[in-house]
């Protein structure tokens, strides 16, 4: 129910057109609006306060969908904070998450922050405390890449505003992640969607190269990927209330990014050289799954936590991974 009444305001505001403006420099108000006057932004929060009462296993395919649409806003993310605070969170905010904020030399900061440019607010995490940040009370430091959306801030010490976790100690880095695993699987997915169209449409040598055995092959490959990302997300997401364990975290992640470079890679192939045209929309996908493979961990950060955990798990291997998928 909240997955289609979201998609229908992506289908209608969340366009390759509108993509294009915001990595323009301009703002997508008509889709923050959208969203915003609909109370998604509290979709997560209780009911008795305001919210939707939706849980984390009604997230993912809502995650799939802005992974699909390659929404330009941290639309997750914002949906997502009402599961670490329950007060304090400015009502119609975009906020992006920085996990590992640091003190230095007078100055509090958050370097590489995904959706950093987009967002109008950061909820960070600095040892056990939550602290909101504005983006506007900040020295930004922007990556270079064409339109990434990845920001380094430097603030000074003082400016953030301390919230009360919903429960106990707050652990950003792992839902964040999570969060991207479920962007991932679903670019992936639209990746793929315009890969195979395109393979069935171009002809050469009085075929589609999709009924060639070299292009099958890739395709086959690529689909494979694109479901055990979806699957290994998916699972991750369903059945917690509120904060999923951060083995299943590292598991999807590592799994999705691990995944991303690869579908990208052979979307390109496939697709030969207009798919690196601005005018053809796989590189609006491509170029996210490269930024968000690296957002809040890559898939060899996230391997080393799973191999930490099988190294100190008592059973099998085997047990082990039923016991993360569980």
């Amino acid at each position: 129910m909240f997955a289609e009444a979201i998609e229908a305001i992506l289908v209608d505001h969340c366009t390759p057109a509108t993509l294009r403006a915001v990595e323009s420099g301009q703002r997508a108000g008509a889709l923050i609006d959208a969203l915003a006057d609909s109370g998604f932004f509290d979709l997560l929060a209780a009911e008795d306060e305001g919210g939707g009462g939706a849980t984390l296993s009604d997230l993912f395919p809502i995650a799939f969908l802005c992974g699909g649409h390659a929404v330009p806003v941290p639309l997750l993310q914002t949906i997502a904070s009402r599961l670490i605070v329950r007060t304090g969170l400015p009502p119609r905010a975009l906020l992006t998450f920085a996990p590992s904020l640091t003190e230095l030399d007078g100055e509090v900061r958050a370097p590489h922050v995904p959706a950093g440019t987009v967002a109008s607010h950061v909820l960070g995490q600095m040892d056990d405390q939550v602290l909101l940040f504005t983006t506007a009370d900040a020295e930004i430091s922007v990556t270079g890449i064409h339109a990434s959306t990845v920001a380094s801030f430097r603030w000074k010490q003082g400016v953030g505003t301390a919230l009360e976790p919903r429960a106990g100690p707050a652990e950003l880095q792992p839902l964040a992640a999570l969060l991207h695993a479920g962007l991932l699987a679903g670019a992936m997915k639209a990746a793929f969607d315009l890969t195979m169209q395109y393979a069935n449409d171009r002809v050469q040598f009085g075929k589609a190269i999709g009924k060639f055995q070299a292009i099958q092959h890739q395709l086959s490959v690529m689909a494979e990927h694109v479901a055990a990302s979806s699957i290994a997300a998916e699972a991750a997401f369903a059945g917690y209330p509120l904060m999923p364990r951060t083995i299943a975290c590292a598991a999807a992640k590592s799994r999705t990014s691990e995944a991303a470079q690869l579908v990208a890679s052979i979307a390109h192939a496939v697709h030969g050289a207009i798919g690196v045209t601005e005018e053809y929309d796989l590189q609006l996908y491509t170029r996210r799954l490269h930024e968000w493979r690296m957002a809040h961990g890559s898939e060899m950060h996230w391997n080393s936590v799973l191999g930490a955990g099988i190294s100190s798990h008592a059973g099998s291997v085997a047990d082990y991974v039923r016991e993360i998928t569980a």
